[in-house]
């Protein structure tokens, strides 16, 4: 939950802002080969997932914004009317002026899709709250970590109801702190109280349930440990929370929960995790355990560690057209985790989900994480 500073930014032209339409379209190992030969396109190809058949997102040469276009109209548009219907299996279009659904998604290990990017709100009354909250949603965040260290969670409650957004288009995640509990029927009696005060704190807004709630830290043994996630597992079975979560937990303390087979497997871990410093082990760890990274503070020292890794970062966005934040963020995700930041600006908020459009090497991931002048890899 602390507050981070960010390196100055460099501006450039967002293809994302563009007054064009956006067709994505799926086609086949072969017309691809033919897509990256066009003169007509060179320059305009913007994602390749790599694989068969290939998914491109290309940005068609019209400045028109329309609500809905047919299937040939927009293959035509985008100068693909050409291909056959068996090159080309599947296309939408996304008016540049729509309400924007940005960043890449997973699956937990429930099937829950979570996206990878969420806004965690920070220590501010509940105006500046609302405020941000409404900012977020408007950029295009639909995961959010309204925690009850912030003490905001009403005021997030009135952004969502402000927006008016479908509250099923979000992915909303309280948090619970019952860490000083001494035993496991007091750490049972404080996480059940917290779950309460979290939709009771939610319900201001109209939220009925919340898509995850997280143990924000573990209590000091293991029996105290297994009695905060009986009111986990309480809660979840009365339909109050679609997933559970935990925050902090080592390999030993996620160990105390699943050394009952029976218990629910938590769906993220949310952790201290970014290029100027991060456990090398933690990804996997969790991820053989079943179970998400999710960064706080995932920018934490950026900008402070040392000229050599910052060099680094410039570097690779010039490459990629982005800025050191940015490639620091799709670090993280290149890295097998995801994040979740935090910022007041709406700017940064943008820039912050544009991290999807592009890829780093392995080589690169690499290259980022040994670079450890002013740095620290345990």
């Amino acid at each position: 939950m602390s507050q981070t500073s960010r390196p100055s930014r460099s501006r450039r032209p967002n293809r994302s802002g563009m007054a064009a339409l956006r067709v994505t379209v799926t086609v086949t190992a072969g017309a691809a080969a033919l897509l990256l030969g066009s003169a007509h396109w060179a320059g305009r190809v913007d994602r390749v997932s790599h694989g068969a058949p290939l998914a491109w997102s290309v940005m068609p040469p019209t400045g028109d914004a329309v609500s809905a276009l047919s299937r040939s109209q927009a293959l035509r548009a985008a100068g693909l009317a050409g291909f056959s219907s068996a090159a080309l299996a599947t296309s939408w279009v996304q008016p540049a002026d729509a309400s924007p659904v940005r960043g890449d998604t997973l699956k937990l290990n429930n099937g829950l899709a979570f996206p990878k990017a969420s806004f965690g709100l920070q220590i501010y009354d509940d105006a500046t709250a609302q405020k941000l909250t409404e900012t977020a949603i408007s950029v295009g965040f639909r995961n959010f970590f309204a925690s009850v260290l912030a003490n905001n969670q009403r005021g997030f409650a009135k952004g969502v109801a402000a927006s008016g957004i479908d509250r099923k288009e979000l992915f909303i995640c309280g948090s619970v702190v019952s860490n000083r509990a001494r035993n496991f029927e007091e750490a049972y009696q404080f996480t059940k109280r917290g779950c309460e005060e979290n939709l009771r704190a939610f319900a201001v807004g109209g939220i009925t349930y919340v898509d995850q709630m997280m143990l924000d830290y573990p209590a000091g043994s293991c029996e105290s440990i297994r009695g905060q996630w009986k009111a986990f597992e309480e809660m979840l079975a009365a339909g109050q929370t679609k997933s559970l979560a935990v925050s902090n937990f080592s390999p030993e303390e996620l160990d105390c929960i699943l050394a009952d087979k029976t218990a629910t497997v938590p769906t993220v871990n949310q952790l201290p995790y970014s290029v100027g410093k991060f456990d090398s082990k933690a990804v996997e760890e969790n991820r053989k355990r079943g179970i998400v990274v999710q960064a706080w503070s995932p920018l934490a020292s950026v900008g402070k560690f040392g000229q050599r890794k910052m060099a680094v970062l410039k570097e690779l966005g010039e490459k990629y057209g982005k800025s050191p934040v940015q490639v620091a963020l799709r670090w993280i995700v290149d890295t097998g985790a995801t994040f979740s930041t935090q910022t007041r600006k709406k700017e940064h908020f943008e820039e912050d989900l544009n991290v999807f459009d592009f890829q780093l090497t392995k080589d690169e991931v690499e290259r980022i994480s040994t670079t450890t002048e002013g740095g620290f890899i345990s």
